[in-house]
């Protein structure tokens, strides 16, 4: 059973994409059921998914919109609590008593709960062997909010967070039997309180037919960023980018054009295209390949952030040049110079940026090597043999244990 909070559909996240490949994969050779909690929306894309899977059982949750009065008041109420509120949003009594109905009632091997934030709905006091996916290390994320943002209330909302999300993952990684990461870096993390045996590195994949370089021509003197506008650390990395680095770049080529693509911009991106005619916010789009194809330099100027940026991936299977902080390629198999350029402060990611907007053919050598790195081993079917041999192991220690 593959049990996931959030939703598979669309794919308008990493972790999204992330699990839809690796389930879609597993489900090739295995019987995977599939349960799913995740935000209502009409349509419902979920029942795109029964014909890939043995079962597909969906619930539908009304959650408050995001930051809006209910919200608010959700997030107070929890401040009276020990849990993250990250959690508690999703972790709904009907998710519990569903899930726990589908694994009495059932015959499976093993349960794989996708995501933490899923954990808080498995009925751990059935025994049921479990192997916990995470795709961040959640408590780095809060941290590293807590360090950059300037707002004092926001501060003590991210280090609460942090405080009570190191616990949950504490917890829950030492229930489940054995723990998925998603790069080393994050394993590291889990390995100061897990015994080395029980956490396995899941490397990120892409798809590499869906993404390839195209032949049309770039625009020059043209940026792009994408992603999820609603997740926090993409707006910060944006507001970030469009304050202290693109005016430096526009220094140099005041006709520099940004293109930040992504589902769900807050108000505060939307504010940065009414002031800056040179950025163009396009929300939800059906394909961001034509904004990629038509960037000179994909930007990943992320200073929050945990797991591994599938962003990354897709950009270097389509060729491009990129520029990123640290921690956006943090996880990932890349070599600054050889397949990707990284900077960590305003001026180098500006002054980056400038040298491969004036170098086409260094812009070129670095996609080309980006495309070969990820040609190499990371396309889906090769990370979801890494995870099927977990599994298989997992199941096998419960046949035993029977």
């Amino acid at each position: 059973m593959w049990a996931n909070s959030g939703g598979l559909l669309p794919l308008d996240r990493g972790g999204k994409i992330r699990s839809f490949n690796i389930a879609t994969e597993l489900a090739r050779h295995h019987e995977v059921g599939l349960f799913m909690f995740y935000p209502s929306t009409t349509p419902d894309p979920h029942d795109q998914l029964r014909n890939r899977f043995v079962e597909v059982e969906c619930l539908p949750l009304d959650l408050p919109r995001r930051a809006g009065f209910s919200d608010m008041l959700a997030y107070a109420a929890n401040a009276l609590t020990t849990r993250p509120y990250q959690m508690r949003r999703y972790c709904r009594p009907a998710a519990r008593r569903r899930l726990r109905e589908l694994l009495r009632n059932g015959h499976y091997d093993v349960l794989l709960c996708d995501f933490l934030d899923t954990a808080g709905v498995v009925p751990w006091e059935l025994g049921i062997r479990t192997v916990l996916f995470t795709h961040n290390v959640e408590a780095v994320i809060w941290k590293r909010y807590f360090l950059v943002h300037k707002n004092p209330l926001w501060k003590l909302v991210a280090w609460r967070e942090y405080q009570t999300m190191a616990r949950a993952e504490r917890h829950f990684t030492t229930m489940a039997d054995h723990v998925l990461t998603v790069s080393d870096e994050d394993r590291k993390t889990f390995l100061e309180f897990l015994p080395e045996e029980k956490v396995t590195t899941v490397p990120t994949g892409v798809d590499l037919d869906y993404f390839k370089p195209a032949e049309s021509p770039e625009r020059s003197h043209s940026l792009v960023f994408t992603g999820s506008m609603d997740w926090l650390p993409n707006e910060d990395a944006i507001i970030y980018f469009s304050t202290e680095i693109l005016p430096l770049v526009q220094q140099r080529f005041p006709d520099v054009t940004l293109s930040v693509v992504g589902r769900r911009p807050t108000r505060k991106v939307l504010t940065l295209a009414e002031n800056n005619p040179a950025i163009r916010v396009t929300g939800a789009v059906d394909d961001i390949r034509p904004y990629v194809n038509e960037a000179a330099v994909y930007v990943v100027p992320l200073r929050i952030g945990g797991g591994t940026r599938i962003k990354i991936f897709e950009a270097m299977a389509m060729g491009s040049a990129i520029v990123s902080t640290s921690i956006g390629a943090e996880g990932l198999p890349v070599s600054h110079g050889k397949d990707i350029l990284l900077a960590d402060s305003a001026e180098a990611f500006a002054n980056r940026t400038v040298a491969l907007l004036t170098q086409p053919a260094e812009r070129r050598r670095l996609g080309l090597a980006a495309r070969a790195l990820v040609e190499s081993r990371y396309g889906w079917a090769e990370v979801t043999n890494v995870l099927e041999k977990v599994l298989i192991r997992v199941a096998k220690a419960n046949e035993s244990r029977q």
